[in-house]
């Protein structure tokens, strides 16, 4: 499935690093959401990407957004992950890939390595309806977001 900008996102329901079930809408309630999918926690980029936007958390707060990483680890490594980096952001695991596929942003085959089904590095910025404002989707694994793009997205809701 192809997201398209001013789209209603798909609804969903992920499991955080604490057991807990959480649903997209719980976010977008509460007002600006930014979804950050990434293929692995403890990979090089994953971590510096995380690393910005957990430094970034002040000026996200200023814009009334939130954020939330997606990724296909298991709630086990994301929670280690979590806190070795401090991230104050939830975590959500997506360890079925069902997510990732209903966003359109599944490796179902990872060349690289020959993995299969390892979320791409992508960013989605929705409205307090879940509606799609902005999104950023690479292939390229070494890519990061544009982080001023996001925040500029941001700025405009």
């Amino acid at each position: 499935m192809v997201l398209r900008i001013g789209q209603r996102v798909p609804e969903f329901s992920l499991p955080d690093t604490d057991k807990k079930e959480r649903r997209l809408s719980e976010f977008t309630q509460k007002g600006k959401t930014v979804l950050l999918f990434f293929p692995f926690a403890f990979s090089g980029v994953c971590d510096k990407e995380m690393c910005v936007f957990r430094d970034g958390a002040a000026k996200f707060n200023a814009l009334n957004a939130q954020t939330v990483g997606i990724s296909v680890d298991s709630i086990f490594t994301l929670k280690v992950f979590a806190q070795t980096y401090n991230l104050q952001f939830p975590l959500l695991s997506d360890f079925n890939k069902k997510v990732s596929r209903a966003y359109g942003v599944l490796h179902e085959t990872w060349v690289a390595f020959g993995y299969k089904g390892v979320s791409k590095r992508a960013a989605f910025v929705l409205d307090r309806k879940g509606i799609l404002r902005y999104k950023w989707v690479t292939d390229a694994p070494s890519n990061e977001p544009p982080y001023d793009e996001i925040l500029s997205a941001l700025g405009k809701l």
